[in-house]
């Protein structure tokens, strides 16, 4: 599965964008916008999060752009800068927590079966949820995971692992004993920032 951000620009564009030109920045907005919202999302498990780092990230780019020597097509580079602002937005959240192997763990089904598999990745840890997005959905490996969190790939293979195991829990509920969920979900109208306590 090729990633959503996997759309060429022409040379035209970028040579525009590097010299700050407006009508580049907005073309390149508007063509990448979705694909940013959507792993910033899917990550983070919060569209509330997901419109602030959007946001963040096209304007890192557009500051940074400058650096981008061409090494790599256009979208690979935005995309990192798309995965390392959700990260650090990630880390600020008390629910940045990792799974570890737990006995019968399951947490109940979502009713609708057309978004089931959406909704049961909103109830993994953060950790684990954007693990599992970079690995199935954008493609990254474990070793360049790794180096986006700052662990070794081994972490990274586990929490994919644990991360599967937990959503055949969760998907298919009445394979295991019940055990209540230990991760709160917020609701439409909280925010789904949780910033850490003071120490």
């Amino acid at each position: 599965m090729s990633s959503r951000f996997d759309i060429p620009i022409s040379e035209l564009t970028l040579a525009a964008l590097k010299r700050g030109d407006l009508r580049a920045q907005e073309s390149i907005y508007r063509t990448f916008q979705r694909p940013v919202f959507d792993l910033a999302s899917r990550m983070s498990g919060c569209s509330h999060l997901a419109a602030d780092i959007t946001q963040d990230t096209f304007m890192r780019a557009f500051a940074k752009v400058k650096t981008f020597r061409g090494d790599s097509p256009f979208w690979g580079w935005l995309r990192q800068i798309a995965v390392r602002e959700t990260l650090q937005v990630l880390r600020k959240r008390k629910r940045w927590t990792v799974l570890i192997p737990e006995a019968h763990e399951a947490a109940a089904a979502p009713d609708s079966d057309d978004s089931l598999l959406e909704q049961a990745l909103t109830l993994l840890p953060d950790t684990a949820r954007a693990v599992v997005w970079l690995y199935h959905v954008e493609g990254y490996t474990h070793p360049e995971i790794a180096d986006l969190m700052g662990k070794t790939p081994s972490f990274s293979k586990s929490q994919l692992s644990r991360a599967h195991a937990k959503l055949r829990g969760i998907l298919h509920p009445d394979a295991l004993p019940p055990a209540p969920s230990t991760v709160s979900q917020p609701s439409e109208n909280q925010p789904c920032l949780k910033p850490l306590s003071a120490s």
